[in-house]
């Protein structure tokens, strides 16, 4: 797999195209980042995004971890003690999971964010962003039923955050889409350049197929889950024998997050899965890309406990570096 495809295998969306095509022709030595509040415990939805940068490691670039301390204080997640003491334990949960502490560098966002460079800057941008066009791009990843001042500011520093830390690739996922328009629309205004971004997919409610999975309401899984928790998480999960569900009677969209967590977070790490079966009910089923593993569930030649069994152990497999860490 060459370095474009690497770059952009599982991506919802680039932006744009052309500049992730003169990043992967010489990628070499460019920096990626991605940016969390300190949860203190990796989700499934961190590891999406870990995938990503797993896959740009791979292909040349130097991965840059923001644990934004200071945008967590900022969204009403603790004080900065308890916000950086769970900084600490993400960080050797990301290499547990498997990104390259050689091509990774952590960096709390409380180590410039509150230089007098950046307030200025900072405040520049504030000059050239409504106050809708900040609700708008927190509409997705604010904490509470109504925007503060506070998380007002949160994005344009999300935006600025792209120029401190001096990547060439702001990684996100799809509901960082909004703060990175912004970021590409107002930075020019302070002399810099308009960032290239790459989105990732949201994984869908592991119940229902609705909506997006949440680590705050409804089912996830965790680095903190044993053997039996992912088992039954994954047991419970909607898997209809179809990568495109019919909608509710309510007409909301469905997903299988079954088949989303096989295309999105097994394939990409493992070369080959394997679904075992008794003998008595037609033997083992070994894939080797995600395409023929949904065929088959499509023709029923796969029913989906047997997949669910498989993705369970895969899952578990992952997740059990980070867990003993944890623990």
């Amino acid at each position: 797999m060459d370095a474009y495809d690497l770059i952009t295998r599982n991506a919802s969306e680039v932006v744009t195209e052309d500049e992730v095509r003169a990043l992967a022709d010489d990628s070499e030595g460019k920096r990626a980042y991605v940016g969390y509040e300190p949860s203190g415990v990796l989700h499934i939805g961190h590891m999406l995004t870990a995938n990503k940068l797993i896959d740009l490691q791979a292909a040349g670039f130097k991965v840059v971890v923001l644990l934004a301390d200071v945008h967590a204080y900022l969204n009403g997640k603790g004080t900065f003690e308890e916000i950086r003491q769970t900084a600490e334990r993400m960080k050797e949960q990301f290499i547990a999971y498997g990104l390259d502490e050689s091509q990774t560098e952590f960096v709390l966002g409380s180590e410039f964010q509150l230089d007098e460079s950046y307030v200025l800057d900072l405040h520049a941008l504030e000059l050239e962003t409504t106050l809708s066009r900040a609700e708008r791009a927190m509409a997705e990843i604010k904490s509470g039923d109504s925007v503060t001042v506070a998380q007002a500011v949160y994005p344009i520093m999300q935006a600025l955050d792209i120029v401190y830390l001096d990547v060439d690739l702001a990684i996100g996922g799809m509901e960082q889409r909004k703060v990175h328009m912004l970021a590409r629309d107002t930075l020019p205004s302070i002399n810099e350049d308009a960032p290239t971004c790459l989105h990732t997919p949201l994984i869908a409610d592991l119940g229902s197929g609705i909506g997006k999975m949440s680590s705050s309401k409804g089912v996830t899984i965790s680095m903190e889950d044993s053997t039996e928790d992912i088992e039954d998480k994954v047991n419970g999960a909607f898997c209809p024998p179809t990568a495109d569900p019919e909608p509710t009677d309510d007409g909301e969209e469905r997903e299988n997050p079954v088949l989303q967590i096989f295309e999105y977070h097994v394939f990409p790490r493992f070369e080959r899965v394997v679904v075992e079966r008794p003998d008595q009910y037609g033997g083992n089923l070994e894939y080797d890309d995600y395409e023929s593993l949904e065929a088959d569930l499509e023709s029923g030649e796969l029913h989906p406990a047997d997949a669910k069994g498989a993705l369970a152990d895969y899952l578990d497999e992952l997740i059990a570096p980070g867990r003993e860490k944890i623990q």
